[in-house]
C-alpha cells in the first residue's frame, strides 16, 4: 500500500496524532515499525470500547507492522489515574494474572495472534524500581508537569486525595515505551498524558520519540455515557450472538454512524447512502462476524427478526421453576436479569417487565395457572414453569 494510502487510513478515528509528519516518516523508511498497546487486566472482560483502539493495532499489523500488546501486570497494581475522580483499589497479583488470561483471549478476537507480541511490562518494571536508573528517571520530572494533569487538577480543586503511586503511574507506562523502543503508541483520548510522557522519556534515553495517536471513547449503547460495564450500556467481546446482534441495533442512526468509522474500514459515504435500518443490520453482521463467525452473525439476525421485527417469543429460553408466589422483583434477581432488589422494581416501574405480553402493573406476587413467558427490556425471556 502507498505511504498516502497507508497514512489515510491509519488516521482514520484519531483524535490526537503527535505527529503526522514524524509518522509519514516513519512509514516512508520502509522500517518494520514496533506499535504498541498498553492494558491494564483491571478487570476480566473486553468490550466494543476497548476494540476500537485494538482495531487500530489490527490496522497497522495488517500493514506489516509489529504490534506489541503489553499486558501491564506491574502498572495495574499500581491503577492508572486517567479520567479518575477517585483512586482505584489495588488488586491481588493473582487477580492480575487471571484478569490478564481473559484479555489476551478476548482481544485476539481482534488481533491476528500468530504476529502479536506480548510483553508484561513486570519484565522491565520489577528491575526499574529495583536499581538505581529509577533515581535517574525521576531527576527529569517536576512535580509541576505531573500536577498539570487535569484529573490531578480536578481532584485537588475537588479535596479528593492523589497517592504518590497514581503520580508514578505515567513514568512507569512511558517506561514501557523506553523498554520497547516504541515506534508509535496508541490509546484512548484519556490516555494522552501517559503517551506523550513516554515521548519525553524516550528522548530522555536518546531513543527516536514515538508518534503518539490516540482514539475517541466510544459512546455507549445509552448514547449518552462512554461505553463502560459499571454503566451497562456496553457490548461485551464475549456477548451471545443475539445479545451482540440486538444491543447493536439498538443505537441510534446518529451513534451507528461513529460505530461504522470507529469499528469498520466500511466506505462512509456509501453507508449513509443505506436506508438506516438496513445500514444497522449490515453494521451488526459484520461484527457479530467478527467474533462469532457467519453462523453467528446468522442466528443473530434471525433472533433479532422473530423477537423484535415479529414480536414472537424466542424459541430458546431458558427455563424457571418454582415462581409461583415469589414476587416478581425475586425472580428477577434470581434469574440474573436484575443484579438488585431496586433495579428490578425500576424496570417494573418504567413497563419493561411483561408476563405472557402484558405489562406488569407493579411488584406482585407470581401466580401461574400454566407455563408462561416473562420478558424483561426486549432481550430477556425467562419461561416460568408450574
Amino acid at each position: 500500500m502507498e505511504v498516502k494510502e497507508a497514512l489515510k487510513l491509519l488516521k482514520r478515528g484519531t483524535i490526537d496524532l503527535v505527529s503526522e509528519a514524524e509518522l509519514e516518516k516513519k512509514l516512508t523508511s520502509g522500517k518494520k515499525l514496533i506499535v504498541k498497546l498498553g492494558c491494564d487486566p483491571t478487570s476480566s472482560d473486553l468490550h466494543f470500547g476497548h476494540s476500537v483502539v485494538l482495531n487500530k493495532l489490527r490496522t497497522f499489523q495488517d500493514l506489516g507492522h509489529t504490534a506489541v500488546l503489553v499486558i501491564g501486570d506491574f502498572t495495574a497494581g499500581v491503577g492508572d489515574p486517567s479520567g479518575r475522580d477517585s483512586t482505584r483499589p489495588m488488586l491481588s497479583r493473582e487477580q492480575i494474572l487471571k484478569n490478564a488470561k481473559t484479555y489476551t483471549d478476548q482481544a485476539f478476537k481482534v488481533l491476528d495472534p500468530a504476529k502479536t507480541i506480548v510483553r508484561f511490562n513486570s519484565e522491565w518494571l520489577d528491575p526499574f524500581i529495583t536499581t538505581k536508573e529509577i533515581l535517574a528517571t525521576l531527576s527529569k520530572v517536576t512535580m509541576a508537569q505531573v500536577l498539570e494533569r487535569d484529573d490531578f487538577k480536578k481532584r485537588m480543586k475537588a479535596g479528593n486525595p492523589i497517592s504518590v503511586l497514581e503520580v508514578m503511574y505515567s513514568l512507569f507506562q512511558g517506561q514501557d515505551s523506553v523498554a520497547l523502543k516504541a515506534d508509535v503508541e496508541l490509546g484512548g483520548t484519556d490516555q494522552i498524558f501517559n503517551l506523550l510522557v513516554g515521548r519525553q522519556l524516550q528522548k530522555n534515553n536518546g531513543q527516536e520519540p514515538q508518534v503518539v495517536m490516540t482514539m475517541p471513547l466510544l459512546v455507549g449503547t445509552d448514547g449518552v455515557k462512554k461505553m463502560s460495564k459499571s454503566y451497562g450500556n456496553y457490548i461485551g467481546l464475549n456477548d451471545t450472538p443475539e445479545d451482540m446482534f440486538g444491543k447493536i441495533m439498538s443505537v441510534s442512526d446518529e451513534l451507528m454512524m461513529q460505530y461504522y468509522e470507529l469499528l469498520t474500514i466500511e466506505n462512509l459515504d456509501e453507508v449513509k447512502q443505506k436506508h438506516p435500518m438496513q445500514a444497522k443490520k449490515d453494521l451488526a453482521k459484520i461484527l457479530v462476524t467478527r467474533f462469532h463467525g457467519e453462523e453467528g452473525a446468522k442466528a443473530g439476525l434471525e433472533h433479532f427478526e422473530k423477537v423484535f421485527s415479529k414480536k414472537e417469543n424466542p424459541d430458546d429460553m431458558p427455563e424457571f421453576k418454582n415462581a409461583e408466589g415469589k414476587l416478581i422483583s425475586a425472580v428477577l434477581i434470581e434469574a440474573g436479569i436484575a443484579k438488585s432488589k431496586n433495579e428490578a422494581r425500576r424496570l417494573i416501574d418504567q413497563g419493561a417487565v411483561k408476563i405472557n405480553g402484558e405489562k406488569a402493573a407493579r411488584d406482585e406476587a407470581v401466580v401461574l395457572d400454566k407455563d408462561c413467558v416473562l420478558q424483561a427490556g426486549k432481550r430477556h425471556f425467562i419461561k416460568l414453569v408450574k
